[in-house]
C-alpha cells in the first residue's frame, strides 16, 4: 500500500491534466481565463442555499504544488511532454479569486466564486473548488433547514458514522455548525475547526452493567454536571425514566444539581416525550432536558413539534451529514471569458438545448438589494464587472424565468456579494473564525422573507440580469444559432 502523504494538487480530474498539457503545447499556458462557480437548483426544492467551503479552498490554493512523485507518475503515463512536466515543477497559483463569504445565502445561477488566472492554473483547480463548495454548501444548507425547523431548540450533528468518508464527517460537521447546529459528536472536528464536540452514552454503556439503574447511577457519579441518560435501552416508560429519576434523586439532588437530561433514540417521540415531561416534572425535575435522536430531519422535526412533543434538543445524524433527501448540490465551474493579447476581455458562453445549462457570459459581479425601510433582502442582480448600482435611482428588475414578472426597486442599498480572496496569487482576505461565519449565516438568513424560507413551495427570490448582460447574452445566443 502506498502510504505517501496525499497531495491535494493531484485531487483533480485527469482531463484537467491532459487539457493543461494541451494548453502548454499550444502556447496557451499564460492565456488569462475567467471561470464562474454557480449552481442551478436549490437542494430539497428550497428557496435558497448557504455558501460554505471557502476556508478549505484558501488552504488548498496556498499549497498548490507538484511533488517529484507526482511528476514521475505523470511521466509514467506517457501522455505528457517533458516541457510540461518541467513547467509543473515550479507550479503555483498566481491568479485572482473573488468569492461570496461563507454563511451567505445564495441562489441559483449567480456566481459564488470567480477565478481569473492563466488557463492551466484555472483549469487545474476546478475539481477541488467544486468538491468543497458542493459538499459544504449542501450540508450547511441542510443544517440550516433542520435548525429552522427546530424553532430555536438546540440541534446537534450526530452523523460521523454514517458520513460518506472521512472528509464527509469532518468538514461535514464544520458545515453543519456554520449552518446553525450547536455542536457535533465528531471529536476531530473540534480539534481541527473548533466545532464544539460533546456526547454522553450509547446503549452499550447501559448493557455493560448488571442493571439499568446501576448504569445510570454510575454515569451520574462520573459526570454529575453533564448527566444525560439514554432511557430507551429496555423500556422507556416502565424502567428507563423511573431509573433515571432514581439516579438523579440519589446522586445529583444531594449535590444541589438540578440540570440534567434524558435522551430517546427510538419509539414514538411525540408520545414518549409528552409522557416523560409529566413524569419528570412530577418527580421534581423540571429542568431536566429531553433530547431525541434517530433518523431525524426537518420534516420529522416539524411534525413532532406540531404534535406537541416536549423536546429541548435534537441529535440529527445520517439525514443531515449525507443530506439524504437531496444529496447532490450540483455546482459547476464554467468558462465565462478570456483575455486577448491586448488585455481585452472576450466573453464566452455555453449554449445548450437544455435551457438550464446555458451560461451567463462575461466577467461579472453580483449585488444584493436590501430594502432601506426594513433591511430585508429584496433581490439579487448579476451585472458586468464594470457596472455599478448605488440604490439611489429606481431600477426595474424581473424574474429571469418569467420576464413578465417585474417590479421596481426604490430606496434600496446595493451590496456586492463577492469579495476579493486572492490577488496575483496572494491571499488578500482575512479568514473569519468559524463562530463569526456562524453568526453571519444567522444574520443573513434573518434578512430573507419568511416566504423565501418556506420548506414547501417557497417564493422564488428575484435574481435578475442587468440590461447590458442580458443584451450580451441574447446577442451571443443569436450568433450561436
Amino acid at each position: 500500500m502506498n502510504e505517501r502523504k496525499l497531495n491535494l494538487t493531484m485531487l483533480c480530474d485527469y482531463y484537467e491534466l491532459t487539457m493543461g498539457n494541451g494548453y502548454f503545447d499550444h502556447g496557451m499556458a499564460d492565456k488569462i481565463t475567467y471561470f464562474d462557480v454557480f449552481y442551478r437548483r436549490n437542494p430539497d426544492n428550497g428557496g435558497f442555499a448557504i455558501a460554505a467551503g471557502l476556508e478549505q479552498i484558501v488552504d488548498y490554493i496556498q499549497n498548490l504544488h507538484f511533488d517529484e512523485e507526482d511528476i514521475e507518475y505523470l511521466r509514467g503515463r506517457k501522455m505528457f511532454s517533458e516541457s510540461f512536466l518541467e513547467y509543473l515543477r515550479d507550479f503555483r497559483f498566481t491568479g485572482d479569486i473573488w468569492a461570496v463569504p461563507e454563511g451567505t445565502p445564495i441562489f441559483p445561477r449567480e456566481p459564488i466564486l470567480t477565478v481569473r488566472a492563466p488557463a492551466i492554473q484555472a483549469q487545474l483547480i476546478e475539481t477541488y473548488v467544486l468538491l468543497e463548495i458542493n459538499h459544504q454548501s449542501l450540508i450547511a444548507t441542510k443544517a440550516n433547514r433542520i435548525c429552522r425547523a427546530a424553532e430555536g431548540r438546540i440541534v446537534l450533528e450526530f452523523g460521523s458514522r454514517r458520513a460518506q468518508g472521512i472528509d464527509g464527517a469532518v468538514t461535514g460537521a464544520r458545515a453543519a455548525y456554520l449552518g446553525g447546529c450547536a455542536g457535533t459528536a465528531c471529536a476531530v472536528s473540534d480539534t481541527m475547526y473548533g466545532v464544539p464536540a460533546g456526547g454522553t452514552m450509547a446503549h452499550s454503556w447501559v448493557q455493560m452493567f448488571d442493571s439499568e439503574y446501576e448504569a445510570f447511577k454510575a454515569y451520574c457519579e462520573t459526570y454529575p454536571t453533564n448527566a444525560t441518560l439514554l432511557v430507551d435501552t429496555y423500556n422507556s416508560l416502565k424502567s428507563g425514566i423511573p431509573n433515571a429519576i432514581r439516579a438523579f434523586n440519589e446522586v445529583l439532588r444531594p449535590l444541589g444539581i438540578t440540570k440534567c437530561g434524558i435522551r430517546f433514540d427510538s419509539g414514538d417521540m411525540a408520545y414518549l416525550t409528552r409522557k416523560a415531561r409529566v413524569m419528570l416534572d412530577e418527580a421534581g425535575w423540571p429542568e431536566c432536558r429531553i433530547t431525541v435522536s434517530n433518523a431525524l430531519d426537518e420534516r420529522l422535526i416539524t411534525e413532532l413539534l406540531l404534535q406537541g412533543a416536549k423536546i429541548d434538543s435534537f441529535g440529527v445524524g445520517e439525514r443531515l451529514i449525507t443530506a439524504k433527501s437531496d444529496p447532490v448540490f450540483g455546482g459547476v465551474y464554467k468558462l465565462c471569458a478570456v483575455e486577448d493579447d491586448d488585455g481585452n476581455i472576450i466573453p464566452k458562453i455555453k449554449i445548450s438545448e437544455n435551457v438550464g445549462k446555458i451560461t451567463n457570459p462575461g466577467f461579472k459581479k453580483v449585488y444584493r438589494f436590501f430594502d432601506r425601510e426594513n433591511g430585508m433582502a429584496a433581490a439579487d442582480y448579476i451585472c458586468m464587472r464594470h457596472e455599478t448600482v448605488d440604490g439611489t435611482k429606481p431600477l426595474e428588475i424581473c424574474d429571469p424565468d418569467a420576464r413578465w414578472k417585474r417590479k421596481v426597486m426604490e430606496d434600496f442599498t446595493a451590496v456586492e456579494l463577492q469579495v476579493p480572496i486572492f490577488k496575483n496569487g496572494e491571499l488578500v482576505y482575512k479568514l473569519p473564525t468559524l463562530d463569526e461565519i456562524k453568526r453571519r449565516c444567522a444574520y443573513e438568513v434573518s434578512t430573507l422573507w419568511p416566504e423565501v424560507k418556506r420548506f414547501d413551495f417557497p417564493h422564488q427570490y428575484y435574481v435578475d440580469l442587468s440590461e447590458e448582460l442580458m443584451a450580451l447574452k441574447d446577442d451571443m445566443l443569436r450568433q450561436g444559432q
